[in-house]
């Protein structure tokens, strides 16, 4: 089965860039054929793809192997991680894994793929943190519905953030004749966090 083989000096990286692209996915597959079908999906839902073979490769990709060479998630954000589950050498459970232990990018939804319906592999994904759990084949419909999910969530932080901002402000320039109207603010607070994603 053909490869694409990213080393020390990359000579190919299956990465499809559209300039229009509202989310940047990242696909782990070792199956060239389910790496082109979750590809043309995404493509057609408008988002920008970029593909790998293996779970190693997306650590790579991502910055998490240690090499000071590797691209890195600050070079290019990512907003969605899809993996298969059963992949040799490293396993998308334990890519899923790696993920969420990092610092830096254990906010990003990652989403595992398995043509396998097992319930106690389903389970230990969600546990773990996955976003979702897809049968394979991948559909449309579910792309569309990771997307429209992702958007909605990353839209309702900014509506928060922005919220609360303008409440901060209005209280700062009320008149001090109307106290009822200000609003206190301790800097010493912790600021209210974001609501916790809920799973799809």
């Amino acid at each position: 089965m053909a490869r694409t083989v990213w080393r020390e000096s990359p000579k190919k990286l299956e990465v499809s860039d559209r300039s229009s692209a509202e989310l940047h996915v990242l696909a782990v597959d070792d199956s060239l054929v389910d790496r082109r079908v979750i590809e043309r999906l995404l493509k057609i839902s408008s988002c920008k793809v970029t593909a790998v073979e293996s779970g190693s490769r997306a650590l790579q990709y991502l910055g998490l192997d240690g090499n000071k060479d590797s691209i890195g998630f600050q070079d290019l954000k990512v907003n969605l991680i899809m993996t298969d589950y059963s992949m040799p050498g490293m396993t998308g459970y334990e890519l899923l894994k790696k993920i969420k232990t990092s610092s830096t990018l254990s906010k990003i939804p990652v989403v595992i793929m398995s043509s396998e319906n097992i319930m106690a592999r389903i389970d230990r994904c969600l546990e773990e943190g996955a976003e979702d759990f897809l049968l394979k084949p991948v559909k449309l419909s579910d792309v569309k519905r990771l997307k429209d999910f992702i958007l909605k969530g990353e839209e309702t932080v900014e509506e928060k953030v922005t919220t609360h901002k303008r409440k901060l402000t209005d209280g700062h320039d009320a008149s001090p004749e109307s106290p009822s109207s200000s609003i206190e603010y301790d800097p010493s607070s912790p600021s209210p966090s974001a609501p916790k994603r809920p799973r799809l």
